[in-house]
């Protein structure tokens, strides 16, 4: 069906396409604002759905399902954006999806994502597509070492990557991504990363919540805090770049950015997310709006939420890992301004994220070491 502006009201069906922990809090905002909420995905009891007024269970490539779940809707949005575009071409018929199939198909395939990125003038890292062993050592001979060889679709928290240091490593790490589509991006020096999550309204508005700075941890996002130790000068150009991007990209709903700032203090774009996104769960304590209402307000068409932090917030994953030595002591970490967020998850595995922590302070170093020290006390025992 063709998109148009009609606000979604509060009583109206919002569906989901995914159902992990990004629809859960999704659902959550959702319904504390009078909206029911259909999520779709191959899962059952999953985080979203056990919130989520009804579940559907199929595959994303069982069009006839995704067809009858979209009938049921009145918009669509993503939790997940490797959502196959037949799906959402198929849901698209029945009720408006935002962002758009246009948006997804982008920023699901690497290639597509930094060619489109490098297309419209924005900063990214020298890449080349790699489809065969001698496509690699070539690109290696244009780019140099070090640099990162990633899978094109389906990678996250550092699947689908190998690190070259040099030339030799080309075999091993073409075989160490499997036997599909690649990309090799040089490898860039930075001396910190951030994200910008932000909004973008169907008439044009843009919001966002600032330059939220992210450490990582074997590949996997440990730690987010709010405000980012970033110059001034580096925020307002970062802010302009998001902006720019959400309008070229004619984003309605959610995106994160993530960003790379280097030793000379040039940033790049490392990678985007249609979608709410894991360095933005602070909002939920932090923020006047949080990420997950901000897509809920985009989506149905209503005004943007005002995006002012309450105070300075750090955010800590909790990962499988911390459940190694039996249930951790939620006791022990139950202080005043710590906040537990758990996303009902029965399987455990080391590196699944399975919940987080967010504290809010006076200043982000502050929060900083107050998350921190009450996640080490999870696993006091």
């Amino acid at each position: 069906m063709t998109d148009s502006f009609a606000p979604i009201l509060p009583g109206a069906v919002v569906g989901v396409l995914g159902s992990g922990q990004l629809g859960r809090m999704f659902a959550i905002a959702a319904r504390q604002m009078g909206y029911r909420v259909h999520t779709f995905s191959p899962e059952t009891d999953a985080p979203t759905g056990q919130v989520a007024d009804v579940e559907i269970t199929a595959a994303y490539h069982d069009l006839d399902a995704i067809r009858d779940f979209a009938r049921n809707v009145h918009v669509l949005t993503f939790e997940f954006e490797n959502v196959p575009a037949p799906a959402v071409e198929a849901a698209a018929q029945f009720a408006p999806v935002r962002p758009s199939g246009s948006v997804l198909h982008t920023t699901q395939h690497r290639l597509r994502e930094k060619s489109f990125l490098v297309r419209n003038g924005f900063p990214v890292a020298p890449f080349r597509p790699v489809n065969s062993l001698d496509q690699l050592r070539s690109a290696v001979e244009e780019i140099g070492c070090p640099a990162i060889l990633k899978t094109a679709v389906s990678g996250y928290d550092g699947k689908g990557q190998a690190r070259l240091t040099k030339s030799a490593d080309a075999e091993a790490a073409f075989a160490a991504t499997g036997n599909q589509e690649k990309i090799l991006e040089a490898f860039i020096d930075f001396e910190l990363e951030f994200s910008i999550v932000a909004a973008r309204g169907f008439d044009g508005t843009f919001s966002h919540w600032g330059l939220i700075e992210n450490t990582h941890r074997h590949h996997i996002l440990d730690l987010s805090f709010a405000p980012a130790h970033v110059p001034q000068a580096t925020s307002v150009q970062a802010v302009e770049i998001a902006k720019d991007l959400l309008e070229t990209l004619d984003v309605v709903g959610v995106l994160c950015i993530e960003f790379f700032l280097t030793r000379n203090q040039k940033i790049f774009i490392n990678e985007l997310a249609p979608r709410p996104h894991n360095s933005g769960h602070l909002t939920i304590n932090a923020a006047v709006t949080s990420q997950f209402e901000q897509q809920l307000r985009a989506v149905c068409g209503l005004p943007l939420g005002a995006t002012d932090f309450l105070s300075a917030a750090a955010m800590a994953n909790l990962l499988g890992d911390l459940w190694q030595d039996g249930e951790p002591n939620w006791v022990a970490a139950a202080y005043p301004d710590v906040k537990l967020h758990l996303y009902g998850k029965d399987e455990v595995r080391p590196g699944r994220k399975m919940g987080h922590l967010t504290a809010l302070a006076a200043g982000a170093d502050a929060a900083v070491e107050r998350v921190l020290h009450a996640r080490k006390r999870l696993s006091n025992r």
